[in-house]
């Protein structure tokens, strides 16, 4: 049933009704006076089939109307359901009875609401009012009552009541696009109305963003409990150099230390990956490979010395001014950079075993394996370019990303997975089948040529050389692109959300720095503590991915 008003004007009423508005005298120009001053007021009203009717009455309703026994249901259910209505702000003081109709005020908006229509929710609000007996009652579920109008006044969004009311019209309830979802459920606890009632796509969107909350909640937690587990701040020479230093390391934003330690922090970054690539070039690695050491590898060793010693002083520092020790080690960043540091300790270690290692029996297997452990261990210094997480927001968004989205990941994975194990047995059948030249030896390895087809790289080391063949690998490529496509919409909306987050939590960073800057009484810095406390009770608290 569609619900939609229709404006009168006051003549189509008078030729209607013949009559104007009880208690209101016409004046020359024939409007009706209220005041000295003459208005005239439209009504918009809900007709569907039927002429709205106006119920007039000469004196006030008593409060004793609003009893359940004196209010008789009609005969044929929907008539007036039918004839629910709007009526216009400016209305000339509308009345309704109680026995069949109420008439609400919300934020302003009157509406006029058959109690059929709010027979199918006893529970709502609304329908509540039908049982109230006297006046405290009254006050309890709404928050103003007019008894010479028998209005009664809520002060909630019109909006979402407007939504509220179609639905109670039509039986579809849907969300407000201009208005917050979570404030519409609140809107919609507050009249009693359940969430089920929502159409599927909203309930959806709905349900997405009740575990979004959740989610922030949960971080907000695990914060406050990471910085509940420190000691206290103190106020003491000590104190202060901690709370400096934890400034300096942790939020570039704080000031000129906190920019130069960063700006340090990636330079030795870049430094330590720059030598990593010159170290593989041919001379550098025969010369190493014969156990020489020429200039040019010395100075290597020193710029990687250099960089070792900064990473190696930002880790003792970031331990120290850490509140807590343990939580300090299940931090990913801090494990990436115990991974990238050891090798250099152990390479040196290893350097300093005695030479005479080679003359007794497999010596030389022996230090081809130290050899090899060491190149491996060297390689492993390409972590340290992980560092840049902690002054990138790009690289924070993806790590944060790929958390939220690991059902996403798993679903891909499974896809994947799916369509490997089926196309490569196909392949290989089809391609030995055909008795030419055999690049398709098992299907195991066919799982490498499905991999590469699937996701499109395509290296050429293995072609399908029949038709059959080529028909498969054409069916693979084009299920790799459809099943690398289904995830692809959901991971970039999550990429997108998660940056916005990460950016207004920047900002609000460098908002709160430069209000305590300008800060410079006792009382500012309280009012800014008090501001900041409910800035963490809300959902759109700053969330710390690392």
């Amino acid at each position: 049933m569609n619900f939609g008003f229709l404006e009168e004007t006051r003549e189509e009423r008078t030729s209607r009704h013949g009559l104007l508005l009880p208690g209101r005298e016409t004046a020359g120009n024939g409007l009706p006076e209220t005041g000295g001053t003459s208005t005239a007021m439209p009504i918009a009203s809900r007709v569907r089939g039927l002429h709205a009717r106006h119920h007039h009455s000469g004196s006030c309703s008593p409060l004793s109307q609003l009893l359940p026994g004196s209010v008789e249901p009609p005969s044929i259910k929907g008539h007036y359901y039918r004839r629910a209505r709007k009526v216009g702000a400016l209305d000339a003081s509308p009345t309704a009875d109680l026995k069949k109709e109420i008439l609400v005020n919300v934020g302003g908006k009157r509406y006029v609401l058959p109690w059929s229509t709010l027979d199918e929710f006893p529970l709502s609000r609304l329908s509540k009012l039908k049982f109230c007996r006297n006046q405290e009652e009254i006050a309890q579920l709404c928050d103003d009552y007019d008894e010479d109008n028998q209005e009664f006044f809520f002060d909630r969004s019109p909006s979402a009541f407007g939504m509220i009311v179609s639905f109670l019209a039509a039986g579809k309830l849907a969300l407000l696009r201009e208005m917050c979802v979570l404030s519409f459920q609140e809107e919609l606890t507050y009249w009693g109305i359940e969430e089920a009632n929502l159409e599927k796509c909203c309930l959806r969107k709905l349900l997405k963003k009740l575990e979004e909350l959740a989610e922030l909640r949960r971080e907000e937690a695990l914060q406050r409990q990471r910085d509940a587990c420190g000691p206290a701040v103190v106020t003491s020479r000590w104190g202060l150099l901690m709370n400096w230093l934890r400034e300096m390391v942790e939020n570039p934003q704080s000031g000129l230390p906190g920019k130069v330690f960063a700006c340090l922090s990636i330079l030795f970054v870049a430094t330590t990956a720059v030598s990593l690539c010159v170290s593989t070039m041919p001379d550098l690695r025969a010369e190493e490979d014969k156990g020489e050491c020429s200039q040019k590898c010395y100075y290597i060793f020193i710029v990687e010395t250099v960089c070792v010693a900064w990473f190696s002083l930002e880790f003792c520092l970031r331990f120290v001014q850490a509140r807590n020790k343990c939580q300090f080690f299940q931090g990913p960043l801090n494990i990436i950079d115990i991974l990238a540091i050891f090798p250099y300790y152990v390479s040196l270690a290893v350097s300093e075993e005695p030479q005479e290692e080679d003359d007794r029996p497999g010596g030389s297997s022996y230090l081809e394996k130290v050899g090899l452990v060491l190149r491996v261990l060297r390689a492993l210094r390409i972590l340290y370019v992980m560092r840049l997480a902690r002054h990138s927001l790009g690289l924070q968004t993806l790590g944060l990303t790929v958390r939220r989205c690991t059902r996403e990941f798993g679903l891909l994975l499974l896809f994947l997975g799916v369509a490997i194990t089926l196309f490569s047995p196909l392949v290989y059948v089809a391609e030995n089948e055909s008795g030419r030249v055999l690049e398709f030896t098992s299907i195991p390895a066919s799982y490498w040529w499905a991999i590469i087809s699937m996701t499109t790289v395509g290296y050429g080391d293995m072609v399908p050389r029949s038709v059959p063949g080529q028909v498969v690998a054409l069916s693979s490529i084009l299920s790799g692109i459809l099943i690398m496509a289904f995830p692809a919409t959901s991971i970039f909306h999550t990429f997108s959300h998660s940056y916005l987050e990460l950016k207004k939590e920047q900002e609000q960073v460098q908002a709160r720095l430069r209000s305590l800057q300008k800060a410079t009484t006792t009382s500012e810095h309280e009012l800014l503590s008090d501001v900041d406390d409910l800035i963490l009770e809300g959902p759109t608290s700053p969330i710390r991915y690392i």
